[in-house]
């Protein structure tokens, strides 16, 4: 019985690591800000990948959200972009929060400042 229980833990599907946010740039224009995000992901393919990136407010508040749809396995890291996402006047600073199909958001954002 012993053997069984161990047997079940290894039986268990394995969970990737988070996609890690590597580089944020942000530009300000007449319709919104422009984030480009750059990820790093150890896709498998559909099974599990990256699926998309947000910018969040200190509060919580999600301003932009980006989804992916569909794996870079053999593209990494990789960049996409963002318009028209509407930051509060007097922010100064956001958060980036990724995600992928397998684990969801992610539980630690990446702060990052606006360029004045």
């Amino acid at each position: 019985m012993h053997y069984r229980f161990l047997l079940l833990l290894f039986a268990l599907p394995a969970h990737a690591d988070p996609a890690e946010i590597v580089g944020v740039e942000a530009t300000s224009g007449s319709d919104g800000w422009r984030f480009s995000v750059t990820l790093a992901h150890e896709d498998t393919g559909w099974d599990d990948y990256a699926d998309g990136w947000r910018v969040e407010l200190s509060d919580g508040t999600i301003v932009g959200d980006r989804p992916l749809a569909h794996p870079h396995v053999n593209e990494q890291p990789f960049t996409r972009s963002a318009s028209g996402v509407a930051i509060p006047e007097g922010t100064d600073r956001v958060f980036i929060r990724a995600r992928t199909n397998v684990d969801g958001w992610a539980e630690d954002t990446v702060p990052f400042s606006l360029p004045q």
